[in-house]
């Protein structure tokens, strides 16, 4: 820790020893985490060569995009880096939940049946299901399908023979790797393994299907690598690498990434139409990226978790837990260290610095909720950002960091935004 950082930024010179000594004692975690993201780096790099990306691929299309060659390479490209048949990778996927809503209509039909086997699913896909909202908004339900859900064990794990059970008749067996506004763990693909074998021990035929968000790169497989039939994930998290500026992406068995891109465009269409509008450079420069700017917010990750966690707070993951997203959980206690908080991560933010976020009714939230986010791509969570729903335990969900450098300051400045707020003490 460079202890003439308060020569740029007015940091207490005990914050700065503070985070020396946390730093040194994530040495051995940093070291786990670069091995991996060198592991994913050449594995995204091979994804490139094997399927000759070049200059063309840059180019955009405009309307129907016939004969896109990059749009194709992309599919490709991402296919081969998330161990899957093929994929279906869009600027015009709006977020994560859109990509998943377009996974879910285009899997299920009427009469169909869907188990969370995660539990609750998160909060902006309560309406795409229909468990939340007004009937008759053409939600999942609407159409006639059943839901149903395993939820978890008291200690947050899965329910695996409560999963055998429940997936006999159904469908499509879900699963939310991320912890959403929980203080569950976030999913290994460990434990994603052995749900998938629990489901298809109770129904061979059953789809399952991971909602990867937050978690590509974190590890050196994905769900896709033990037996998940569909993945799928946001541009603006872990795949698109801190530059794509939008999309996300559904990655899978070929039939089923097939049925998918009807839904997104139309039935005998599907993948063979849509132009991207001059975004292929940057998605595949953003997927190229991806594992060194994961590990980058790992990093910053891990830091947090330990220099909170010396400060006395309850984190999770701890810096030296296997980890299944880029996310770390700070229990804060009340309202005021909540909120002292995400004014600091603001305040660490390359983009809109001088902003002090406050709570607000989000769509899709049913409390309000706040946060914290300076972003070069607006809601990009890969970049450094804080959020939380206003209730208890008043927790925080941090997240992102696309250079370790500044990811680090902002959690800094987080710790001296609450004590300049009155609300700790060395």
């Amino acid at each position: 820790m460079n202890s003439k950082i308060n020569e740029i930024y007015n940091i207490d010179s005990r914050i700065i020893e503070l985070a020396g000594k946390a730093e040194k004692n994530c040495a051995e975690a940093f070291r786990r985490i670069e091995e991996t993201a060198e592991y994913n780096g050449a594995k995204v790099l091979k994804a490139f060569s094997d399927n000759k990306v070049s200059e063309p691929c840059f180019y955009g299309s405009t309307g129907y995009g016939y004969g896109d060659i990059g749009r194709d390479v992309i599919d490709k490209v991402f296919a081969q880096s998330l161990g899957t048949e093929d994929s279906l990778v869009r600027f015009n996927f709006v977020s994560g939940t859109h990509a998943l809503s377009v996974a879910l209509f285009g899997v299920l039909r009427t009469g169909d049946k869907i188990v969370s086997i995660t539990g609750k699913p998160y909060d902006t896909l309560e309406e795409v299901i229909g468990i939340a909202g007004k009937k008759g908004n053409g939600s999942l339900m609407d159409y006639g399908v059943e839901y149903s859900q395993v939820d978890l064990l008291p200690d947050g794990t899965p329910d695996f023979d409560g999963i055998t059970n429940a997936v006999k008749d159904a469908k499509v067996a879900y699963i939310q790797r991320s912890r959403g506004y929980s203080l569950r763990p976030a999913f290994t693909v460990d434990d994603i393994e052995k749900m998938i074998k629990s489901a298809k021990k109770g129904n061979p035929d059953i789809i399952v299907m991971v909602d990867n968000c937050y978690g590509e790169f974190v590890e050196d497989r994905e769900p896709s690598h033990v037996g998940a039939d569909i993945i799928i994930g946001s541009l603006i998290k872990n795949a698109g690498g801190g530059i794509a500026r939008t999309g996300g992406y559904i990655a899978g068995r070929a039939d089923l990434v097939e049925l998918c891109s009807y839904r997104l465009t139309c039935v005998g269409m599907g993948k063979e139409v849509g132009c991207t509008l001059g975004m292929n450079r940057e998605i595949l420069l953003g997927l190229f990226f991806a594992p060194d700017v994961v590990s980058n917010a790992i990093k910053t990750s891990a830091f947090a978790s330990e220099l909170f966690t010396m400060l006395g707070f309850e984190c999770s993951p701890r810096k030296d837990d296997k980890r299944g997203d880029i996310i770390t959980a700070v229990k804060l206690g009340d309202e005021k260290h909540l909120t002292a908080f995400c004014r600091g991560i603001q305040k660490g933010a390359p983009v809109d610095s001088f902003v002090t976020p406050e709570p607000w009714d989000m769509p899709g939230y049913s409390d309000k909720v706040i946060m914290a986010a300076g972003a070069f791509t607006n809601g990009a969570s890969i970049e450094l950002s804080a959020d939380a729903p206003i209730r208890e335990p008043f927790a925080v969900w941090m997240q992102g960091g696309i250079t370790y450098t500044s990811g680090k300051l902002g959690v800094m400045l987080a710790v001296q935004e609450m004590l300049d707020s009155g609300l700790l003490s060395f």
